[in-house]
């Protein structure tokens, strides 16, 4: 089955660049911003290009060869443009490194040594930090930059002498290099970055698909979430200098290293009306963002990034029910573009957004839509795998995805095909299965994944909670997971059901913002069936958040000393006389003192177990049922609780009045005994298994 959609084809006689589009809006609206980073620092087109033009002379003046690879490796935002310019405009391809980074800017170094890279474009601090070994060229703009501001501020001609001498070409049909050939290494996301070469008819297509289906305009100010060296950035640099808007750079380091709080500030005051992002991003943003007081204010209330008209999200897909919450907490009007595509492709490929749904769907929760192909693309499922067909033309490639062309003209993801999970002599596609667990109310995330234990091979399945927006019932508790076996039976084959679960705050994701299952931690023994608190401790380290435990158990301590200082100070309200010692002869007096002293520790240490107590039970407990961890500590809290109540009250009751002295030993005595019972009951009994979570039903 195939999709595809008419657009214009750009062949080997094409002689159009996304540069010559950039260079045009230098020449017509040279005072125009091209960079914005807050504050107050604005770089117009026109002294953008011509930084370009200077470093570009500089390149060629160095021995860049024409098709020549530079690899770009500089934190400075600006920079990292000019270059990208620069290498273009001598004749050269480019290849964005991540400096931010040095371990991954050295694996994507080596990665491009197959391709004889001529030099790599840096700063002198990030020299020995990127250095490989392999004796690669450095040009340090640092260093040279009295040399390079005495270039010419025109663009090159392309056939000028090795001396570095030019004649104007702005415009000219040399200017920019060959049309036809490489213009770019673009890397994928993976653990071992691989590089891609991307010609300039790629590159101008995926562009002119993008323009067509988000129809920029000059007035725009985009903002970019992805790290430079990713897909997103390295080639959508395009959707803005191409189309004559400004690109919002943040003020220091990547907008993935700052808090998300950094990006709001930037959208608010730099009145950002586009938004590339990736699925975690929008979520963190938008879902997790400020929001209306109470569901009622939703309509009137404040709305985050009200000045947004578009948000692109790349690098995984989103569910229906993820893109109506999102909808939901965007003012009206704002258009969210689900865009799935390849680095091959420059990032074109297919596009969904929650309009072209042609009817309601009963469960959201289950259903990922690519959509339709952009502009010049086509889409082949074959066997089940999805074939993307670059928008400049070509051979489809396999996209190692599986999907379905649907009776509406839309395309259903259904997994990757890397994912498969043998199981039993077989195999099968965990995403059903995790699409099934996303219609638990508790769940907003899910992965499957199969581990080996003792020799056995068991299914896990890795859960995190919805995010925090009133459209999502945030509270209610994750399953356990015989609740969530029984949530499957009827639409998962036994078989391929989970038997053990693991709770994390969030599902762990790569560079490009694609789940990483290769991230995801194994299971050591399963987690407490707790509301509250996510992810195993491997879990927490990983992300570098200490054990919560520590907090607690300090926290309750605080809070025992305050209660019981309350309950000791209020004892003579409650109950005037029960604690009068003037009768008391001598040392004895002392001795009921501290016994009045530890009624009331033991009271205010009950409180506080009280209301502590059970998380830390929770995780200390793993293996057990939850309704018999929360009778254990219930019963533990009134072992401690009781005693300053009872004796207060017998103290003040008369012998003789039969009917109080019964009230009292069935309020106190009773139950006391009941809950040492439950407590002897649990401590006897012998912890579960981690592993013995097969279905026993």
């Amino acid at each position: 089955m195939t999709q595809g959609s008419e657009s214009v084809r750009f062949t080997e006689d094409t002689t159009d660049t996304v540069l010559l589009h950039f260079e045009r809006w230098a020449r017509d609206t040279p005072e125009a911003p091209a960079l914005i980073a807050a504050p107050k620092y604005r770089l117009p087109y026109g002294v953008l290009d011509a930084q370009a033009n200077r470093l570009a002379h500089h390149l060629l003046a160095r021995g860049l060869p024409p098709g020549g690879l530079v690899a770009v490796g500089t934190t400075r935002h600006d920079e990292r443009l000019v270059a990208i310019l620069a290498v273009l405009k001598a004749g050269g391809v480019y290849a964005v490194v991540d400096a931010e980074t040095p371990r991954t800017g050295r694996q994507q170094l080596t990665a491009l040594q197959p391709l004889e890279p001529f030099a790599l474009l840096t700063h002198s601090p990030h020299r020995a930090a990127l250095d490989t070994g392999t004796g690669l060229r450095t040009i340090r703009t640092d260093d040279d930059a009295t040399e390079i501001a005495a270039r010419p501020g025109y663009a090159p001609d392309l056939a000028e002498s090795s001396d570095g001498r030019a004649t104007p070409a702005v415009g000219g049909p040399a200017t920019g290099g060959a049309a036809v050939g490489g213009a770019a290494v673009l890397f994928t996301a993976s653990a071992e970055p691989r590089p891609v070469p991307v010609g300039h008819a790629v590159l101008l297509a995926a562009h002119a698909g993008w323009t067509e289906l988000a129809r920029p305009t000059p007035q725009d100010r985009h903002l970019i979430t992805a790290r430079p060296d990713v897909t997103a950035f390295a080639a959508g640099w395009t959707r803005v200098l191409c189309t004559g808007g400004a690109l919002v750079l943040p003020p220091d380091a990547s907008w993935r290293t700052g808090h998300p709080y950094q990006i709001r500030t930037a959208v608010e005051s730099q009145k950002v009306t586009v938004l590339h992002t990736d699925p975690a991003g929008i979520a963190t943003l938008v879902v997790d963002g400020p929001r209306p007081a109470i569901a009622a204010d939703r309509r009137t209330g404040p709305r985050p990034l009200r000045s947004l008209r578009l948000a692109t999200v790349t690098g995984d897909r989103l569910h229906l029910d993820e893109l109506d919450a999102l909808h939901t907490r965007l003012r009206p009007g704002v258009r969210i573009l689900d865009v799935y595509g390849l680095t091959e492709t420059a990032g074109a490929g297919t596009c969904f957004e929650l309009p072209h749904l042609p009817a309601p769907v009963a469960e959201p929760e289950r259903l990922s839509l690519l959509g339709t192909p952009f502009a010049g693309c086509q889409v082949h499922v074959r066997g089940g795998e999805i074939h993307l067909t670059p928008p400049g033309g070509g051979d489809a490639i396999p996209t190692g995805d599986l999907g379905v062309l649907r009776p509406d003209g839309l395309l259903e993801y259904a997994g990757r095909l890397r994912d498969r999970i043998s199981v039993r002599g077989g195999s099968f596609d965990p995403h059903s299965v995790e699409t099934a667990i996303r219609t638990h109310p508790g769940v907003g995330g899910a992965l499957v994944a199969a581990v080996d234990k003792d020799g056995e091979q068991r299914l896990v399945a890795y859960v995190s909670p919805p995010p925090g927006d009133p459209a999502w019932d945030a509270s209610a508790p994750l399953p356990e997971i015989h609740g969530l076996r029984n949530h499957l039976a009827g639409t998962v084959l036994k078989e391929e059901s989970p038997t053990i679960l693991v709770r994390l705050r969030a599902l762990p994701r790569g560079r490009g913002g694609q789940e990483d299952r290769s991230a995801l931690p194994l299971p050591t023994q399963p987690v407490s069936e707790r509301p509250a608190v996510y992810g195993s401790k491997f879990a927490r380290s990983a992300t570098g958040a200490g054990d919560p435990d520590a907090g607690r158990v300090v926290a309750a301590g605080c809070l025992t000393v305050v209660l019981s200082f309350l309950a000791f100070a209020l004892t003579d309200v409650v109950w005037p006389g029960s604690t009068d010692l003037s009768a008391v002869p001598g040392p004895w007096a002392a001795l009921f003192f501290l016994l009045y002293l530890a009624e009331s520790l033991s009271f205010g240490a009950g409180l506080a177990f009280l209301f502590t107590g059970y998380r830390l039970m929770a995780r200390r407990e793993r293996g057990r049922p939850a309704g018999r961890i929360r009778a254990v500590h219930l019963a533990a809290s009134y072992l401690l609780l009781a005693w300053w109540p009872q004796d207060n009250a017998y103290r003040l009751a008369a012998k003789q009045d039969w009917p109080l002295q019964a009230l009292l030993v069935y309020a106190f005595n009773i139950p006391l005994m009941i809950a040492g019972l439950i407590v002897a009951a649990h401590l006897a009994r012998k912890p579960d298994s981690p592993f013995d979570y097969e279905d026993r039903t």
